[in-house]
């Protein structure tokens, strides 16, 4: 086995932590060069499409990347910003923001950095440079809340896939979801109530989560009971009943069957039913991206307008609201627990900050006996 090149173990290096914050990925520019590479690699991955690998070569070389890329270079190029993608600019400011928050709360001996599963900074590259820093502990914790073999699993395996040529690999922890973690849910009830401060609310609120294929809930993977729990946590959080609320999937690829309802079939019969306002959310995605400014923000919105509805709103992902922030700081606390990123004076501060919480709770708890 070829090992990659690494630097020299020095005995009696300080150890170090980081926290890799990891999202699916964008091309560089919104043109059809750019797009070639990145569908190649996403599509490329087993976990992502699991049809038999020579078949799926054909599919994929003859006549998925010649026709689709320049249709997804106009799409992209829809939602581009002058900072680049939005979904590069969203994750790298919710790392700036979770290092600050990390730092202010005495995480000094703590780094936090960003990284893609496909496209750039790729993860290789990441953990490279971690190595290369002398990095010793690595928490990854991926941008996707609810689980499945097609996201959060892929970045597990590029993550052992890499070390799988390091000789002196680091302690490695990662996290898995946190779709029922009070800091997610109540970050997005924030984002909601915000958002009907400013524009009343719907008719219906529609959270739209992103579909796979419904082979794979058969198979047991786990994603849709996880973004219904979400969605039932959250609806609980802002006091709606089931008939306030609707949940669907979107972003459907190829003819087999996906998660249902679908989202544009939905949004569709809603507005031939007579329901003038809908406000759609995705709950599933943590950044602004093409799935959430170009499919739901426009298409989707097209669709429910046509269809005889009179006003769609879309409500923001969390991005780098403050709720978000502090909800991710408890996630990344929660999984450090044991490693040393403070230092004395912060961590005896910390506990003795713990030790109150406890017993404020204790006498909460006796209060309700």
């Amino acid at each position: 086995m070829a090992f990659r090149k690494e630097p020299p173990y020095t005995h009696g290096s300080p150890a170090s932590t980081a926290v890799v914050l990891v999202n699916l990925g964008t091309p560089d520019a919104p043109d059809a060069p750019s797009l070639r590479r990145y569908l190649r690699q996403f599509l490329s991955d087993p976990r992502v499409v699991e049809i038999p690998r020579v078949v799926w070569w054909f599919i994929l070389n003859g006549i998925i990347l010649p026709f689709r890329s320049s249709k997804s270079a106009a799409k992209y190029a829809s939602i581009w910003t002058e900072e680049g993608s939005p979904l590069r600019v969203h994750t790298q400011r919710q790392a700036a923001a979770l290092g600050v928050q990390l730092a202010g709360r005495g995480h000094h001996q703590l780094q936090v950095t960003y990284a893609m599963r496909y496209g750039t900074p790729s993860l290789p590259q990441v953990l490279d440079q971690l190595k290369e820093q002398g990095c010793t502990r690595i928490l990854v914790l991926p941008a996707y809340p609810q689980y499945s073999g097609t996201t959060t699993a892929s970045i597990f395996d590029a993550v052992f896939e890499h070390y799988r040529q390091v000789r002196n690999i680091p302690e490695l922890r990662l996290i898995r979801n946190y779709h029922d973690q009070d800091g997610y849910i109540q970050a997005l009830r924030q984002s909601v109530l915000d958002h009907w401060e400013l524009n009343g609310r719907p008719d219906k609120l529609v959270m739209s989560f992103h579909g796979v294929p419904k082979r794979t809930l058969l198979l047991g993977d786990p994603y849709h009971c996880e973004c219904y729990k979400t969605a039932r946590l959250l609806a609980h959080s802002l006091g709606l009943s089931e008939g306030e609320y609707l949940v669907t999937f979107q972003s459907r690829f190829g003819k087999a069957e996906w998660l249902q309802p679908y989202t544009a079939p939905t949004l569709q019969e809603l507005g031939r039913q007579g329901v003038r306002r809908v406000d759609v959310m995705c709950p599933g995605f943590t950044s602004d991206c093409l799935e959430t400014l170009e499919e739901i923000a426009m298409e989707v919105k097209h669709d429910f307008l046509q269809a005889g509805g009179k006003e769609f709103h879309f409500i923001p992902c969390l991005n780098e609201a403050p709720a978000w922030i502090g909800g991710m700081v408890e996630i990344v606390e929660q999984h450090l627990a044991g490693w040393p990123t403070m230092s004395d004076v912060a961590a005896r501060d910390e506990a003795a900050r713990q030790a109150l919480i406890s017993v404020e709770r204790a006498k909460a708890l006796g209060a309700s006996q």
